[in-house]
């Protein structure tokens, strides 16, 4: 598996990482279940996970499973929001010191790679609050680096700050606007760049939207397709690529992403993707160059916004 620094952190990072939110839908007595995905992508040289405090029981699947290799994974996760039972208030100091601390027991580790302030706005950024938390969790060793995770106004506000190390946005064939908006000013401070959702959640070339949180990307894919047939595909053996591969192959191709995190909570999904990166070759120039343009004239059109 290809592997990439991560901006200034210096961490080797595998250019598919593993998001960990379908993980944390799973029951903890499917830890089996769990294991399976999870050391499938270790294997096979999947070095990256993401996760985050309100992913359901992610955390704790991966101190049941995957917490004996620790030494063989770099490990973010996120804080700021109030869950599983927690009394204080979202965005303070506290909450994520405790949330911290909550994640290193859930985990079963005495450090964290990476910690992001999990989408919170320019007026809690402003604040500074949360910040100087999260520094103070790198001071104690808590932590390694920090960074913010979001979209838009407040990730841009984060970028140019300098205080973080990493950002971690929305970037995929139907969502653009990082490329645009974030990617330049982001390398400019050598700020590691980690994609979400670099699939689209699975909207592009779909039936139907795959969900109700995955409608707007749907209406995006549709919008796009209708300009006509793309630039002829990428091929293994002859066959076409599968959809998904052109989503992912697609991010992949954009040198400022270090990773793309792709979630799933089905060891035969796991290894398909793994199996796509390793073997397949890469999605031709000028499909996304096309996608580019098409992107760029809708946006333009219609006001597309960054989707949080």
């Amino acid at each position: 598996m290809e592997k990439r620094t991560l901006g200034r952190t210096g961490l080797a990072v595998s250019r598919l990482g593993v998001g960990l939110a379908e993980i944390g839908e799973l029951e903890l007595e499917e830890a089996r279940r769990a294991a399976e995905v999870l050391n499938a992508a270790l294997d096979n040289g999947i070095n990256f996970f993401d996760t985050a405090a309100c992913y359901g029981v992610s955390e704790e699947l991966i101190g049941r499973t995957i917490a004996r290799r620790r030494s063989e994974f770099v490990l973010a996760t996120k804080a700021g929001h109030v869950v599983d039972g927690y009394t204080g208030e979202p965005w303070t100091a506290q909450t994520i010191s405790d949330s911290i601390d909550r994640s290193l027991r859930r985990m079963r580790t005495d450090y964290l790679d990476l910690v992001q302030l999990h989408t919170c706005s320019v007026a809690i950024l402003e604040r500074g609050e949360v910040i100087d938390a999260l520094q103070r969790a790198r001071e104690a060793g808590k932590t390694r680096f920090i960074g913010y995770s979001g979209d838009n106004e407040p990730a841009l506000w984060a970028v140019e700050s300098g205080l973080f190390d990493t950002l971690q946005t929305s970037f995929n064939l139907v969502d653009q606007n990082a490329r645009h908006q974030l990617f330049g000013p982001a390398r400019a401070q050598n700020m590691g760049i980690i994609d979400k959702r670099p699939i689209a959640n699975g909207a592009w070339g779909a039936q139907a939207a795959p969900s109700d949180y995955a409608a707007a990307y749907y209406e995006r894919a549709k919008a796009i397709e209708a300009l006509g047939p793309l630039p002829e595909g990428p091929t293994a053996g002859g066959v076409p690529v599968h959809r998904i591969w052109l989503a992912l192959g697609f991010a992949l191709a954009h040198d400022a992403v270090d990773t793309c995190i792709v979630g799933t909570g089905d060891p035969e999904h796991m290894r398909q993707n793994i199996a796509w990166v390793e073997t397949l070759p890469p999605v031709a120039q000028e499909i996304v160059t096309e996608l580019h343009d098409r992107f760029d004239q809708l946006t333009r059109e219609q006001s597309w916004p960054q989707l949080s």
